[in-house]
């Protein structure tokens, strides 16, 4: 690519990439390929998916899905037994509103789809029992404003799940971020925000409790690494280092020890960019 310009659209920006063979496998961890139904069934078998599934166990009702992209938490939701409303102001049958109404079509689920952007939400107040984010919060030009909408629209008892925020320990981190983010130099949009300021904001929006998942405690976040496929790149890594692969694989031969490790390491853990999401109730 001509990586010193960035595309005018979104889908410009992913059309060229997924004509990248070098790319395929980001194309594939984006969900960006098709068929569209695919690539929607893989995310909804996804151990991310699966730890959100776990979040929302026991709720039922309707559920906004807010900056639906093309569609694939959509239909996640919808297969779980939601009647969705998918948000996504971009039309455009690859990755905006037209890729989402075939999909719902095609996979026959309870899908509508309405053309806005999150910051001004066309819903009544208290309309959804649950409102999903799947790496939204950081891409809005008002986090604030967009925080007390979905506050807004969700029904008392109801849910907010943001899920993969990008975040930084200081505002200098964030040009390193920009620069080494995978998909910012096709077509900007990419932001991140310190994890006061998410946290802030969704308390300030109204919501009574607020749990954070930190990037190496959730499967959401470690997705498109799974714990397993994590402890095998550790592995891998270290034995670059220090050649004796049969101890690193002993030494992680407990789950349990791995999990340890790994909360451990998130006191060091200082990423710019590192994914958190957040899960929070209205009362």
């Amino acid at each position: 690519m001509n990586g010193e310009r960035k595309f005018t659209t979104w889908e410009e920006a992913v059309v060229w990439l997924r004509n990248q063979p070098a790319q395929r496998q980001l194309v594939l961890d984006a969900f960006y390929d098709d068929p569209l139904v695919e690539a929607a069934e893989r995310y909804f078998q996804s151990s991310e998916w699966q730890a959100v599934a776990a979040l929302l166990a026991g709720r039922t009702g309707t559920a906004l899905d807010v900056g639906a992209g093309r569609g694939i938490a959509s239909y996640a939701l919808a297969r779980s037994g939601f009647a969705v409303t998918a948000l996504e102001p971009d039309p455009s049958p690859i990755v905006g509103g037209a890729a989402i109404r075939a999909l719902a079509a095609e996979a026959q689920l309870p899908i509508q789809v309405v053309e806005e952007f999150s910051e001004r939400l066309p819903f009544a107040d208290a309309t959804f029992d649950v409102v999903f984010a799947r790496a939204v919060l950081h891409h809005t030009s008002d986090l604030e404003g967009a925080c007390r909408e979905m506050f807004r629209v969700l029904r008392p008892g109801g849910v907010l799940i943001a899920a993969r925020e990008h975040v930084i320990s200081k505002e200098a981190d964030l040009p390193q971020f920009l620069a080494q983010h995978p998909l910012h130099h096709l077509y900007g949009g990419e932001h991140a925000y310190l994890l006061d300021r998410y946290t802030g904001a969704l308390s300030a929006a109204g919501f009574s409790a607020i749990d954070t998942l930190a990037p190496l405690q959730s499967p959401i976040n470690l997705f498109p690494y799974t714990a397993e496929t994590l402890k095998a790149a550790i592995v891998a890594k270290l034995t670059q280092k220090i050649p004796v692969a049969p101890l690193w694989r002993a030494a992680f031969a407990s789950h349990g020890v791995f999990v340890s490790l790994l909360s451990l390491a998130e006191r060091f853990d200082n990423r710019p960019g590192r994914l958190y999401s957040f899960v929070c109730h209205k009362a």
